[in-house]
């Protein structure tokens, strides 16, 4: 008796092409919050101002949208595969490279090229992830990559700490070793298959029976994927086309609007802790918002297991809504209660950021999902980019209140697309 490709027992494969795809993720965090770190110590020597300071942070994040849009539309015209191994080549030479460099357009340069390798393998990680994956496990394998950013971040944090101490150029080691993961990324996938599913898209059908059945096994039924082949799909055109433009426009909305905050606020959080009465005790504050961070991400996959995918979207934009609110129409309300409602911030925004890797794959057929997912996760980074380069020049600006208040009204924003738009994809069937 034959079982559904996506109906088919979770085996040692699909669990190896999940902690293969947490390189990006990890990365991610991992240089995003090294960078806030090693900007303390760049700045002075550098002679940075705020401007240079915001572009420094934002510079992986433009990266990380090229690389996202282009390489996730490339990803569906020649593969995922090959496109899969280079990305962390790249990440792991412009790494290292950072050692050396003697100015901020260098450090730009190269974080741009970070940021475009791990945009690369944020189009194509989780759209291998999903087509392999089978529906019932699908969910939580995707979410799990989310938490890795959180680790990496925390990683990054509790390392940075103690490596910026050790002299003045401690932070060019910091910033090196976001090579040592990507370098083992790297060997780890060597022999990693192409898709099943972007064979049967162009009509490999042979190739798509020999890899299913080396790595999922024989007997999987792939009739109702294989039956309409479309060798010539794919493309952005199609992303804004009817079928699809209202799934289009929910994810970037909603990527956006939950990204934004998040990225600008963890950037600079000395900078945050300082606000909000924290100066004095920055690290025990900012050790706590990590363990914060990473608890949320756990918890993040409980909630995605048990949770529809649309009612955990709608009450978390609702609480990050109501909580940032309070913070910044009272910014010098009573310590314990601004720091409490940032605790459930943090909390709340890493659960709710599981979804980031959900969603997107679950939206797009086949022959778009790399274009599709490579175009939600360019433009949430492009909006990530301008809100980290903005908020250092706003708070100095506007003041910290009325910073904070931009940044809710983009989380209202965000609630209130979620309700009217944001479709149930749970128990679909990948197509």
């Amino acid at each position: 008796m034959s079982t559904g490709f996506d109906d088919v027992p979770l085996n040692r494969f699909h669990l190896k092409i999940t902690a293969l795809t947490f390189g990006a993720n990890f990365s991610d965090g991992y240089h995003l919050g090294t960078i806030g770190i090693a900007l303390a110590a760049i700045a002075p020597q550098m002679h940075l101002g705020a401007a240079w300071q915001g572009l420094l942070g934002a510079s992986a994040l433009i990266g990380i949208f090229a690389g996202s849009i282009a390489l996730g539309w490339l990803g569906d015209r020649i593969g995922r595969q090959l496109l899969y191994l280079l990305d962390f080549l790249l990440i792991a030479i412009a790494s290292v490279l950072q050692f050396f460099v003697t100015g901020p357009v260098e450090l730009f340069v190269l974080r741009l090229l970070i940021g475009i390798g791990i945009g690369a393998d944020y189009a194509l990680g989780p759209t291998l992830v999903a087509e392999f994956v089978p529906r019932k496990h699908r969910g939580g394998m995707l979410a799990s990559l989310t938490v890795l950013w959180t680790v990496g971040y925390v990683a990054a944090y509790f390392l940075g700490n103690y490596l910026v101490n050790l002299g003045p150029d401690a932070w060019r080691w910091l910033l090196m070793t976001g090579a040592v993961p990507a370098v083992l990324v790297l060997v780890l996938r060597i022999g990693t298959p192409e898709s099943p599913r972007w064979l049967i898209s162009k009509g490999r059908i042979d190739e798509a029976r020999a890899i299913i059945a080396k790595y999922i096994g024989k007997g999987v039924d792939i009739e109702a994927i294989a039956a309409e082949p479309n060798e010539n799909a794919g493309g952005y055109r199609e992303l804004f086309g009817r079928a699809h433009l209202k799934k289009t426009v929910f994810g970037i909305v909603f990527y956006n609007c939950q990204v934004i905050p998040y990225f600008a606020i963890y950037t600079f959080l000395p900078i945050m802790l300082v606000k909000v009465g924290f100066g004095e005790d920055e690290f025990f504050g900012n050790a706590l918002l990590n363990l914060f961070l990473l608890a949320g991400g756990i918890g993040g996959l409980w909630l995605v297991a048990k949770l529809s995918r649309r009612r955990l979207l709608i009450w978390s934009f609702v609480v990050l809504t109501a909580s940032l609110g309070v913070i910044s129409l009272w910014p010098d309300g009573p310590i314990p209660l601004i720091f409490g409602l940032f605790l459930i911030f943090t909390f709340v925004m890493s659960a709710s950021s599981n979804l980031d890797q959900v969603y997107p794959p679950e939206l797009f057929p086949t022959e778009l999902r790399g274009s599709g997912v490579g175009l939600l996760n360019g433009a949430s980074r492009l909006g990530s980019a301008a809100g980290t380069f903005l908020l250092p020049i706003a708070i100095s600006g506007i003041g910290f209140g009325a910073s904070m208040l931009c940044l809710t009204a983009i989380l209202l924003i965000g609630t209130v697309t979620t309700v009217a738009m944001a479709p149930e994809t749970r128990d679909l069937n990948l197509k």
